[in-house]
């Protein structure tokens, strides 16, 4: 158990078409090569045996010692600090980020090794296991300072830019150096796809450069953000994370970096993350719009209209509610039998079998993520979008798995219905607005039947509440964007009564639950922490309905649950431990939206009354 570091230990470095997770103790313990969605070449989160590490850090042996992690400000440079008494040194990791955006096989993350003051041994370790540590691999060691691994998945290059041996230890490497104050030595990791040319023998000056240059893509990057508002710090980092998760060939966004990683330890409800939601990516482009960065929300709106041009789901249905980065509809489920799971946290499942579920909710997400601006793209994307809501008109009236991917059966979901609403809202909204042809009279129609089945079948007068779906009496927190998605105002009688409802029984201490699973059985064994996602949404929805204070105190609440460098898993155990995939770009779009409601809610109030 103590070979797995808490999954809060962690910061993410990346390039914007891989990423990999460094631990507090200076572990590379997750990577894949050369897309998010690739098999691993490090994967000791999910088995600390098998899975594969690459690690630099003061030797073990050294007495004393301190270790902490931060990010240089405003970059995705990260630094893990060793501070002993005969020394202080650091590793500085960082993947310089690839600015054309073509898909390629060839990735380097480089650590640079340096003390700046006494003296430091440092311990070097690279244990690859390639295809989540199923495919074997070969090494070879050109040179004292060159190792090249080799595998039938891809090929991994180590090299030095110091004359430091490198020791075979079996088919893997380790060394030993020591560094005086001022001194420095970087390794880099290069993958590549089998058999290519191996990369160019790395040089200082060259190593030197390239870190400058991330660090200033980053900064550059993020002066585009036009947010000023009291939470400058965790907003921006929350906005490099999103940029972090975003394959930039196609501008689509993955859900998080890893697979695997448990909802609750020991227990069965462990995803696969790494692909592109509808759902979650369409609710970031109104935060991305909000800071700023409206290439990044263009980037994904030109993607989603392709998957509504391109047709052909796995599902049947005209949209899936994910697909791979690339766009493909097919993500296989697999489990690997071979791998024990976070701390024991089995199975472990790659690929995701939710892709072929039926749910509703994602035609009103993709409906509003393209409304956010007047571009509504072309002719033909046009067509592509009305002949949607044309088909919607005919199958909407039916149940669904919902938002949150239960295993227990198709309901009725209340949330579901929702975004059925919004889709014909937003629709009508877009052909009114821009003359578009469209059958404005059957989107009405529909709009209004859906309206008023929500209205009647989706409130309980039992509970005073909008409830989860229409056979039942349980809360679900996912009607929290109710009043944000316009179809009840924040102050209206019905939704205080619903907030309050939800206060009550699905919040303990600013954190929310989704739903009670014991009420509302999911198919699924186990329990699950609050999430984040939820307890966001819940301080937004709190600002908006003039509970000010009360969002305040929420929100400040909940920023103590991140994470050292300021990052978020999926959800928050009993303990304040984080739980689930990691990071997660859902909990960082809805922290965004939060601090920018909450600010605008703090403006007014502090503004006063006009006189």
């Amino acid at each position: 158990m103590n070979a797995y570091p808490p999954i809060a230990e962690h910061g993410i470095v990346g390039d914007l078409q891989t990423a990999a997770l460094i631990s507090s103790a200076g572990t590379i313990d997750w990577w894949c090569s050369p897309r998010f969605d690739s098999p691993s070449l490090f994967a000791s989160l999910l088995d600390a045996e098998r899975g594969g590490y690459c690690q630099v850090s003061a030797a073990p042996e050294t007495d004393g010692m301190t270790v902490r992690q931060l990010y240089m400000s405003d970059t995705a440079v990260l630094v893990t600090r060793f501070m002993a008494p005969d020394g202080v040194g650091e590793v500085i990791d960082f993947m310089d980020p690839l600015r054309d955006a073509v898909p390629v096989d060839r990735h380097r993350l480089v650590r640079i090794v340096r003390v700046v003051r006494g003296v430091l041994p440092f311990r070097f370790t690279c244990r690859p296991r390639f295809d989540y540590a199923r495919a074997p691999h070969t090494l070879t060691v050109p040179t004292p300072d060159h190792a090249v691994f080799q595998s039938a998945a891809a090929d991994l290059h180590v090299q030095l830019t110091d004359p430091i041996p490198l020791h075979r230890d079996g088919n893997d490497v380790t060394a030993r150096f020591t560094l005086s104050a001022g001194q420095t030595a970087a390794i880099v990791l290069t993958t590549t796809a089998v058999g290519d040319q191996a990369p160019v023998p790395p040089v200082r000056e060259q190593v030197s450069a390239e870190f400058e240059a991330c660090r200033g893509f980053w900064q550059s990057w993020l002066r585009s953000c036009t947010y000023r508002g009291r939470w400058q710090d965790m907003v921006k980092r929350s906005a490099i994370t999103l940029k972090l998760l975003t394959y930039a060939p196609t501008g689509a966004p993955i859900a998080a970096a890893t697979m695997g990683l448990p909802e609750q330890v020991g227990g069965e409800r462990n995803w696969d993350y790494r692909y592109t939601w509808v759902r979650d990516a369409s609710l970031s482009v109104r935060a991305l719009i909000d800071l700023g960065f409206t290439e990044e929300a263009a980037a994904f709106r030109r993607w989603l209209r392709d998957r509504l041009d391109a047709g052909g789901t796995a599902s049947g249905e005209p949209l899936q509610i994910m697909y791979r980065i690339d766009g493909e509809p097919r993500l296989e489920e697999e489990i690997l039998t071979h791998l024990e799971g976070y701390r024991g946290s089995a199975p472990v499942r790659v690929g995701n079998a939710a892709a072929d579920q039926i749910q509703l909710d994602i035609y009103g997400e993709a409906a509003d993520a393209l409304a956010q601006t007047t571009d509504i793209g072309s002719v033909t994307g046009w067509r592509a979008f009305a002949a949607l809501l044309d088909w919607l008109a005919d199958n909407w009236d039916r149940p669904d798995e919902g938002i949150w991917e239960t295993r227990g059966g198709r309901k009725d979901f209340t949330y579901s219905r929702l975004m059925t609403w919004v889709a014909f809202e937003r629709g009508i909204r877009l052909a009114t607005d821009h003359a578009r042809p469209a059958d404005l009279d059957r989107w009405t129609r529909e709009r209004d039947a859906v309206f008023a089945q929500i209205v009647d079948r989706g409130w309980s007068p039992k509970r005073r509440a909008f409830v989860q779906h229409f056979n039942t009496d349980v809360l679900d927190a996912s009607l929290l964007l109710m009043p944000k998605m316009g179809f009840l105002t924040p102050q209206d009688p019905d939704w205080l009564s619903t907030l309050d409802a939800m206060d009550a029984e699905l919040v303990s201490d600013s954190l929310v639950y989704r739903y009670d699973p014991a009420a509302s059985p999911d198919g699924l064994r186990g329990a699950e922490g609050t999430f984040n996602l939820c307890s966001f949404l819940y301080v937004e929805a709190l600002a908006a309905s003039g509970r000010v204070s009360q969002a305040r105190y929420a929100f400040d609440k909940m920023l103590t649950y991140a994470n050292h460098v300021g990052l978020f898993a999926e959800e928050i155990g009993p303990s304040g431990e984080q739980l689930g995939n990691f990071p997660q770009a859902f909990t960082h779009l809805a922290l965004v939206a939060a601090a920018i409601a909450l600010d605008r809610r703090l403006d007014d109030a502090e503004s006063g009354p006009m006189t």
